[in-house]
């Protein structure tokens, strides 16, 4: 069974359309953010996902929309892909250096949305992305993916550094979580489809 979706999203502020393969395929990503494309490649390449994803927003206000967007429509798309997530590891968490960067991601596939978020970006910005609209991408998709996330940045001094080491942390746990085990779903409540334990 094919672990697919596609979804598009239009609002006054954005226009989104993307379709997501939990099982591979390539990354083909555009937001107009060069350095939010460099990590949403990262996510699809070291999750193992197919990610084609095109992006518009107002960025001549500036990145927020674009990038909170890409999460919300993101999230819901791996919701749907996971379907009633039976059969899923359900958890995974990885450690990701990237040269004085450490970043940590330990996450859930729950149904039970939540973020905690501990990461200090000495820069304020990479490129032509805001640091801060990391915790905000996080927070979107966590949300409507249903989805239990922690990431913590360890150590780092370069803001590029340290987001990349959180979104290849976020790629390995995830790639993990969603592996098919052949068993059931993952809770003692027999189901994970309505966020239950």
């Amino acid at each position: 069974m094919a672990r697919t979706a596609s979804v598009k999203r239009e609002t006054k502020e954005t226009r989104i359309d993307l379709a997501l393969d939990l099982d591979g395929g390539a990354a083909d990503i555009s937001t107009g953010i060069g350095f939010f494309d460099h990590m949403l490649t990262a996510l699809s390449v070291h999750g193992g996902f197919g990610l084609r994803l095109r992006a518009e927003g107002d960025l001549a206000v500036d990145c927020h929309h674009t990038v909170e967007d890409v999460g919300i429509v993101l999230g819901t798309a791996f919701r749907d892909a996971l379907g009633d997530r039976a059969g899923i590891r359900r958890y995974g968490s990885a450690f990701i250096p990237m040269d004085e960067a450490l970043g940590f991601c330990a996450l859930d596939i729950s149904g039970r949305p939540y973020l905690v978020f501990e990461a200090a970006f000495p820069q304020e910005r990479v490129g032509d992305f805001d640091t801060c609209m990391t915790e905000e991408f996080f927070r979107a998709f966590a949300v409507h993916a249903g989805i239990t996330l922690h990431l913590k940045a360890l150590s780092g001094k370069n803001a590029h550094h340290i987001i990349e080491a959180l979104f290849k942390a976020a790629a390995h746990a995830l790639s993990d979580a969603v592996e098919q085990t052949g068993r059931g779903a993952l809770s003692t409540k027999g189901t994970l489809a309505d966020g239950t334990k």
